[in-house]
């Protein structure tokens, strides 16, 4: 799933290659992506490209005013093209769910694609980008400024549930998702189990600074790269998530994993447990 240091990656990319180009075409292809209808995706055509920035996970494209805006979900991705195809795509073939033709005779554009079955890409054409029901609900965003140690300090306050998902709440802090949550518990050797209101003044303003640490490093790792190399760089910038069985490189113990209905959350247990491997979340109560 791309999350913030993607995002932000895309929207870096779109910026300097969509400013001041004219969108020529829509293709709304899948209709299942697309969760607004007026105004009309053909509202874009003859518009101009003026910005590019991001709402946490959601790229965000500005059009003389109006925005396209788009969460990639899970499994979706922006692909851009120098060269599209004459002839216009047929809806339903392959992964395809929109595609923006540019005026002029290069013919460039960009695609966004969402590979399986499970639909959950989202396409949003509006006004305000605050018409977005995901973007009013966001958190403070993790890179910004009002993103403070007491910020976060005051956010986890309370909060009875366990750190690993007060982190993947876009609620609390926009843009971080299962993968960075993973790497920021690893790089701040804390239980994934830990309940958040249980952290201490020093663990909350260690937490924060390894928050901003590690999304910033990932978008700076991933700053000048082709599109189509930001899921491979991310992929090799992990150091726990997505490594089950591997050797964690900061200790040499075996990375774990805890599998739960649709998603996965892997750890070190030396760096992270006091040594203690948990099989499913009926023991992960035993982590304090």
């Amino acid at each position: 799933m791309p999350e913030l240091p993607e995002v932000e990656s895309l929207a870096r990319f779109l910026a300097e290659h969509l400013a001041g180009r004219t969108v020529e075409r829509v293709y709304p292809l899948a209709v299942s992506a697309l969760k607004t209808y007026d105004p009309p995706p053909d509202a874009l055509a003859g518009r101009t490209f003026t910005g590019a920035t991001r709402h946490g996970k959601f790229l965000d494209l500005d059009a003389d005013g109006l925005h396209l805006v788009i969460h990639l979900a899970r499994a979706g991705w922006l692909r851009w093209k120098e060269g599209l195809p004459e002839l216009p795509p047929k809806p339903g073939k392959g992964p395809l769910a929109l595609r923006v033709r540019l005026a002029g005779p290069d013919g460039a554009g960009f695609d966004v694609t969402e590979a399986g079955t499970r639909k959950r890409l989202a396409v949003y054409l509006v006004h305000d980008p605050s018409q977005v029901p995901g973007i009013q609900r966001l958190g403070p965003d993790p890179l910004s400024p009002e993103f403070t140690p007491a910020v976060l300090a005051a956010l986890l306050s309370g909060e009875r549930r366990q750190i690993k998902g007060v982190l993947r709440d876009q609620t609390v802090i926009a843009g971080i998702g299962n993968a960075y949550s993973d790497e920021i518990l690893h790089a701040a050797r804390m239980s994934p189990f830990r309940p958040a209101a249980n952290l201490s003044e020093e663990e909350a303003g260690l937490l924060h600074a390894t928050v901003v640490r590690t999304l910033v490093d990932a978008v700076e790792r991933a700053r000048g790269l082709p599109l189509k190399d930001l899921k491979a760089e991310k992929k090799s910038g992990l150091q726990v998530h997505g490594r089950t069985g591997e050797t964690c490189p900061v200790c040499g113990d075996t990375v774990r994993e805890v599998s739960f209905s649709d998603w996965s959350t892997q750890y070190c247990p030396t760096c992270q447990t006091g040594g203690r491997i948990l099989a499913d979340r009926r023991l992960s109560r035993l982590l304090k």
